[in-house]
């Protein structure tokens, strides 16, 4: 670690060479060679770092957890500000549920912070995953279905813009940047903290239900029925697994049933059951545990390349199964289908109260494609391939799931008026688009 100071900057950093610098370049799903990497601790310090990268013409990667699935979070010869200096969670209003959280805090600090409160906010699967990268594209999590997604939590949230200037957002202050900072991505500025209404949350029940997999199209019809008819306070994933030679193919449900304060071990017992009558249980696991256990730590599997997309389909009808299906079954790479049921608090958002406009969706599709860690970029473009028929089906995708970040797949991400209009946002806040390396919305 070293301490860079310049005539125009003067705060911690690293380059090339200094210890801890290969690490510090390295994500989740890429690993970058960036010119300079800091670390502010306040605002002004994020304003400094702007101004410099702008200065030098460095192009600009804003991390927070690193787990953006098309590398954004490193870069190669550009600057990195790297936001898990400001992971402070505070509690601003006991009475409200007002917890103001630092754009570079992990969800799993988060859901700690708040056990003790009997509180919780929507996030992400797993616990290193960043605050900011996840809210800003939407946050589906495990309470999508009981409290939404993170964004119709959020409440206000402080942003440096290019030009280096500190804005205040919410409903009533730059309300069109605060309406596109709700699932518009990084695209406006860099958010050094968010205001959320946090939810009652304690215990829930959470775990997985495993199938022998003889029927995967008349599996994943069960599961639809049954989430068709589910409580609210039941979110579920059915994952089609990847295919090994010699081994049973299996399916499984991943869930999570978050009552309210007063439900009991019935009432749980009452919406779950459903889901253990799908088909041919191998295996069972479901147990009550505080909210914060759920978020659990994910790995990257060494040498390999794993390839995703994504998209939002509106019924998770026959055409849409068989695709699913058919996907899950091509020979080639191994691959893994994912469908996570929505609905519920989800749903009841209007279409056009946040950028994340995708509120009429039965269930989102995750394809992973996982190859080797050589593989070429035609190689993954090949393997993508039989996925086109699956997206086909759907009207657009979640883009902290997204593999690519293409102009085509970012304008095909959102709705067209819903794209307009952040372009316009896009251009009163951020013309110079100093902020691309994300989904880039173009001013």
């Amino acid at each position: 670690m070293s301490l860079q100071e310049t005539t125009e900057l003067a705060l911690e950093s690293l380059r090339p060479g200094d210890d801890g610098y290969d690490d510090a370049a390295r994500v989740f799903f890429a690993t970058g060679e960036p010119a300079l990497i800091v670390r502010p601790r306040d605002p002004d310090e994020v304003a400094a770092a702007l101004d410099h990268a702008v200065r030098r013409g460095l192009a600009v990667a804003v991390r927070s957890g690193g787990h953006s699935p098309v590398g954004h979070s490193t870069n190669d010869g550009g600057l990195v500000i790297d936001l898990g200096r400001l992971d402070a969670v505070e509690v601003v209003d006991h009475a409200r549920r007002l917890v103001r959280v630092g754009g570079g805090a992990r969800w799993g600090q988060v859901a700690a912070a708040l056990d003790p409160h009997g509180w919780g906010i929507t996030s992400g699967d797993t616990a290193a995953v960043g605050v900011g990268g996840l809210t800003l594209g939407g946050g589906v999590g495990w309470l999508v279905r009981r409290h939404g997604l993170a964004i119709d939590s959020l409440v206000g949230a402080r942003v440096v813009t290019a030009d280096g200037r500190v804005l205040v957002t919410s409903a009533d202050e730059h309300p069109e940047l605060f309406w596109a900072l709700r699932g518009g991505g990084g695209n406006f500025g860099v958010v050094v903290s968010f205001d959320f209404v946090a939810r009652p949350v304690t215990t829930v029940h959470h775990g997985t239900v495993t199938y022998a997999l003889d029927d995967a199209a008349g599996l994943l019809r069960r599961w639809r029925d049954a989430m068709r008819t589910a409580p609210e306070e039941l979110s579920s994933t059915l994952v089609l697994a990847p295919r090994v030679p010699g081994a049973a193919a299996t399916a499984t449900v991943l869930l999570c049933y978050a009552g309210d304060p007063g439900a009991t071990a019935a009432d749980a017992d009452a919406a779950i059951e459903p889901l253990l009558e799908l088909g041919t249980v191998t295996e069972a696991s479901i147990r009550e545990c505080r909210y914060a256990e759920v978020l659990e730590d994910a790995q990257h599997p060494p040498g390999v390349r794993l390839v995703g997309r994504n998209t939002l389909v509106p019924a998770l009808d026959e055409d849409v199964i068989a695709e699913v299906v058919g996907l899950h079954e091509i020979p080639g790479p191994p691959r893994a289908v994912a469908v996570r049921s929505l609905g519920g608090a989800f749903a009841r958002v209007p279409a056009d109260a946040t950028a994340f406009a995708h509120r009429d969706a039965e269930a989102m599709v995750v394809g992973m494609v996982v190859l080797s860690g050589a593989s070429t970029d035609a190689e993954v473009a090949e393997a993508l391939v039989p996925w086109r028929a699956v997206a086909a089906r759907g009207t657009g995708s979640y883009v902290n799931f997204q593999g690519s970040a293409t102009l085509e797949d970012v304008a095909a991400a959102y709705p067209p008026a819903t794209y307009a209009r952040l372009a316009e946002v896009k251009r009163a806040y951020d013309p110079g688009n100093v902020f691309a390396l994300n989904h880039n919305v173009r001013p």
